[in-house]
């Protein structure tokens, strides 16, 4: 297994729930809970990037490693960079980052999308995606779909529909379908990221692409640039992150009867 360091920005502001990464779930933060996960994985290191005193001390208090970074990022991958230069890496080195509102995040997944990077030398970063197998979800603009290359490298991801299913959807509109997908080649995006530190220096010049801003997609800006993504297929399920009030709900539950189960 390649060396690498897992990285969860965590910032207090969030539009749908504020100080998301303090929420309780299952009687600790949420980013205690993730950060947890992350010391599962086979990372070398498991550091916190936080702009925000209160995520540092609960961080600090369960012993784990945070640190503080400017509060002007506007992705965890601008705050990731800002990580990569700060700890003085090799631009070989690998870090995953991973996203502060996973709690239920399986440390394997974590370990797969770090080996998928280190096996394909010609590539700045790596991710993961897993099959799409009902309509409702490819047809979904919440739900981000990638095409691969033969080779396993993403050749595009869109919220749109694709590929299209030229012979069976026609000319129609892109609502309207249910029910089971026919074939099994439609994937859903996974956001988990293993990057270079070098690909991250470099990112920090870039402007936001044409395509990202159409799709709002910030990895299509490496893509508009030129840089090589491999898709790995996930190797374990991708239980869903807490993005929502209703989220929030269902992972406290989850917990809740896991903690049940323990007695």
């Amino acid at each position: 297994m390649s060396d690498f360091i897992a990285v969860i920005p965590a910032r207090y502001a969030s539009s749908r729930l504020p100080g998301k990464p303090l929420l309780d779930i299952g009687g600790e933060p949420m980013v205690v809970k993730v950060w947890r996960q992350a010391k599962q994985s086979r990372a070398s290191r498991v550091v916190v990037a936080t702009d925000d005193e209160r995520i540092h001390d609960v961080i600090a208090e369960a012993g784990g490693e945070v640190l503080m970074t400017r509060a002007d990022h506007l992705t965890g991958t601008d705050r990731l960079s800002e990580v990569a230069e700060s700890l003085a890496l090799t631009e070989e080195a690998i870090l995953v980052n991973v996203q502060g509102d996973e709690p239920l995040l399986p440390p394997v997944l974590i370990d797969q999308v770090a080996e998928c990077l280190a096996e394909d030398p010609d590539a700045s970063i790596a991710t993961l995606a897993e099959p799409i197998m009902d309509a409702e979800a490819l047809f979904s603009p919440h739900v981000v779909k990638v095409v691969r290359d033969l080779s396993g490298r993403a050749l595009y991801f869109s919220r749109a529909p694709v590929p299209w299913h030229r012979e069976e959807w026609g000319d129609g509109p892109l609502t309207g379908h249910s029910g089971p997908l026919a074939q099994d080649v439609w994937l859903r995006h996974i956001g988990l990221y293993a990057y270079r530190a070098g690909f991250l220096a470099a990112y920090r010049g870039w402007s936001p692409a044409p395509l990202e801003r159409l799709e709002q997609l910030e990895q299509l800006r490496a893509l508009q640039q030129g840089h090589r993504i491999q898709v790995g297929l996930a190797c374990q399920a991708h239980p869903a992150g807490v993005d929502t009030p209703e989220d929030l709900v269902r992972v406290r539950a989850l917990f809740s009867a896991d903690h049940d189960g323990e007695r």
